[in-house]
């Protein structure tokens, strides 16, 4: 539901319904929606986006920026859930009526960045200094592409043409 709708656009009547269970059930299971929303989240983090972790792994800076996009481009095109990215969707979709759950969605982006950049860093730290770009400036390039590409595969472009995108956006790195 959430990924389909984001926070905002999905009701309780809708959770409620796809769980199979009453609202008074729902709330002493989680606790609130933000709550059910929130461990959503962390479970995507665990599942779908799990493709960072691994990314990070590589051996160099290019090839965790290669790995990383690349992987991305197949989480968010899978057909096993709706097109694009759980948390760039819901944030896009998310108003200021509902501010700490937009917080909370900037933070989890920022931290995926973070991660980016720490591992960039430890890079260049080891010697690995072929990117033209500072460890920060090449961990927010590589975000907005990430986030870029989940908006382009929500609005149904095709894989084959996102990781075709991915190709020219690494010809910087």
């Amino acid at each position: 539901m959430f990924w389909e709708h984001g926070y905002e656009g999905t009701s309780l009547a809708q959770l409620t319904a796809a769980m199979g269970v009453g609202r008074s059930s729902m709330y002493a299971t989680f606790g609130s929606k933000d709550e059910l929303f929130r461990q959503v989240l962390d479970r995507y983090y665990r599942g779908d986006a799990a493709y960072t972790v691994a990314a990070l792994e590589e051996p160099t800076v290019r090839d965790v920026a290669r790995e990383y996009l690349h992987r991305n481009v197949d989480a968010i095109t899978s057909p096993s859930h709706p097109q694009g990215c759980l948390v760039v969707g819901s944030a896009l979709r998310c108003g200021p009526e509902n501010s700490a759950i937009a917080a909370d969605l900037a933070e989890r982006r920022r931290m995926t960045t973070q991660l980016l950049q720490d591992r960039f860093e430890q890079g260049h730290r080891d010697g690995d200094t072929s990117v033209g770009l500072a460890p920060a400036e090449l961990a927010q390039y590589i975000s907005t592409i990430s986030e870029g590409l989940s908006v382009r595969a929500a609005t149904g472009v095709r894989r084959e043409e996102l990781h075709a995108i991915v190709d020219i956006a690494l010809r910087i790195v």
